[in-house]
């Protein structure tokens, strides 16, 4: 007599073959979801990325750029400081020539010397001169020590020099900025490389793992590029 089945035993390996039918298809629905967030994932990253890249190569150029405006006006300010000096030394020699003139009581020679000075030097000059220098004793030594006397090019070459260090200033600051843009291009990196190597992993346990712990990573790196200044186009 034929053995077979009982009618128990067919369902019960009915039930068996379709727990694992709809076991492997729950499997392959997780799988294509995964798959999904990883592409959605790699391509947001790619965009910021490529963002953030680029931000960072603009205020590192901002600040090269400050920073050689520091550097010339550094070195207009030097200038007319030296120009400033020279002209300094001018008015010193012509008023030696007309001290001179007037110690030999050469007229003429102390009227070319005044004609010599320079306009701001002749105000410091008679400045000077109402203070009776040659009969009192608490007179200035002569006229660059008047109120009057303005240091040629001092002013200016001041302001060069504030000028100059606005500029280095912001030369730093736009420096730590470029700085801080490739820091968050480092944690986007991070997260592409993360839900690139997910996918290679059949336990979907690593790769929901790998997936959590790249989108930890991506929202520091949104905190980042959001509160970081943005480059100027």
């Amino acid at each position: 007599m034929p053995e077979g089945l009982s009618q128990a035993e067919i369902g019960h390996d009915l039930a068996k073959h379709g727990a694992s039918h709809t076991s492997d298809d729950e499997a392959a629905g997780t799988s294509r979801k995964l798959t999904i967030i990883e592409a959605i994932l790699l391509a947001l990253v790619a965009v910021l990325a490529a963002y953030s890249g680029f931000a960072s190569a603009k205020w590192g150029t901002e600040s090269s750029l400050d920073l050689a405006k520091a550097s010339a006006s550094h070195t207009l300010a030097n200038r007319v400081e030296l120009v400033g000096l020279t002209t300094k030394n001018f008015d010193a020699s012509t008023f030696n020539a007309w001290f001179e003139a007037y110690l030999l009581n050469d007229k003429p020679g102390m009227v070319v010397a005044e004609h010599r000075f320079r306009t701001q030097f002749d105000v410091a000059f008679r400045a000077w001169l109402a203070t009776h220098p040659f009969t009192n004793a608490n007179a200035p030594k002569g006229p660059t020590y008047m109120p009057e006397y303005v240091q040629p090019g001092v002013a200016q070459s001041n302001a060069l020099d504030t000028r100059a260090n606005g500029y280095y200033r912001a030369g730093e600051t736009d420096g730590s900025t470029s700085d801080d843009y490739v820091r968050t291009t480092v944690f986007l990196a991070t997260v592409l490389f993360l839900a690139g190597i997910s996918g290679h992993f059949r336990v979907r346990g690593a790769r929901i793992g790998l997936i959590a712990v790249g989108c930890a990573i991506l929202l520091v790196a949104v905190g980042l590029l959001i509160v970081t200044p943005k480059p100027f186009f």
